[in-house]
């Protein structure tokens, strides 16, 4: 596919990043209650602690089917990069300082609008350097669009949304 070109999207795509951004949301006011009543550390420790106790659950499910599979694709395309593992840590500072943002006067609004703006930016980043093994992509005026638009509208939220009724 030529980068002129586009995809339609699926219905079902859609479908599961809707329900993805839903979870997310539920997540960061489950994070946040948790940070309330314990701190951001213990918010964290929560998360991660659950986290932990369910991926090993589902390792031990799949193991012993997936091993073989595991060895052939380290094999051919050798072990993970060092900078792949650096996932749990800037998930455990993301919980952190989303639950303290929650419970500060952003209120969940106003993390979400700053985590979604946060997410395009990185995004385009990605896309435009070429960061994380993505194909290199020049921008457009529909990305600076989005951008401008996801800005406006945190803004708004921020300055107007009047988190504590």
């Amino acid at each position: 596919m030529t980068p002129s070109q586009t995809q339609r999207p699926n219905p079902l795509h859609l479908l599961a990043a809707f329900a993805s951004g839903g979870l997310l949301t539920l997540a960061i006011f489950v994070n946040g209650e948790a940070g309330r009543l314990g701190g951001a550390l213990f918010s964290s420790w929560l998360a991660h602690g659950v986290g932990t106790v369910v991926a090993v659950a589902v390792l031990a499910l799949i193991w012993r089917r997936e091993r073989a599979a595991t060895k052939i694709a380290e094999a051919q395309h050798g072990k993970a990069p060092l900078w792949a593992y650096l996932g749990g840590i800037f998930g455990a500072v993301t919980v952190m300082l989303t639950s303290t943002a929650v419970n500060s006067p952003l209120a969940l609004a106003g993390t979400l609008a700053l985590g979604l703006a946060g997410q395009v930016v990185l995004s385009l980043a990605a896309d435009y350097w070429g960061l994380l093994g993505l194909a290199r992509r020049r921008l457009d005026l529909r990305d600076a669009g989005a951008v401008i638009l996801i800005a406006g509208g945190s803004l708004l939220i921020i300055l107007f949304g009047f988190g504590s009724a």
